[in-house]
């Protein structure tokens, strides 16, 4: 089995790395074209994606890196052996009184967890709904830590 592991170092101290993501891919079927399985989990949420498999792939015909980003693609996009679509900004609403706002259910996991983490305990503009500021101040990474 291989581990890849992401590791964030913030402002490069080696002393304060702590490891955010993790992607174990598992050979299931041996032979020229091996079957992987895949999994990827991320810190706070544990699993993201859904496990899923490389099929046929092509043993010592590449370079790991290759099996790694074929493996990453298939478990972000359904079982699909291309990358989704690039992320997009949120859509930022407006209510008639001008409070501008962000719905909660549009933010992709792990960034929900962390933004809600970010924001327990303050006023929000209504059930499900974060202030844009406070989503444009945790963007430009003005936020707490995580609990």
């Amino acid at each position: 089995m291989l581990r890849v592991t992401v590791e964030l170092w913030p402002g490069g101290n080696d002393l304060r790395r702590r490891v955010i993501a993790t992607a174990d891919i598992g050979r299931i079927r041996n032979g020229v074209l091996a079957d992987y399985e895949v999994r990827l989990s991320e810190a706070p949420v544990g699993e993201v994606g859904v496990p899923s498999l490389v099929q046929g792939y092509p043993r010592w015909s590449g370079s790991v890196w290759d099996l790694v980003a074929r493996s990453v693609a298939v478990a972000l996009n359904h079982g699909v052996e291309e990358l989704p679509l690039r992320p997009t900004l949120l859509a930022v609403h407006e209510r008639s009184d001008g409070v501008r706002y962000v719905r909660l259910d549009q933010i992709p996991q792990p960034a929900r967890k962390l933004f809600e983490d970010n924001i327990d305990g303050e006023s929000v503009p209504g059930e499900g709904l974060a202030y844009e500021e406070d989503w444009s101040d945790f963007l430009k990474g003005a936020r707490k830590r995580a609990r």
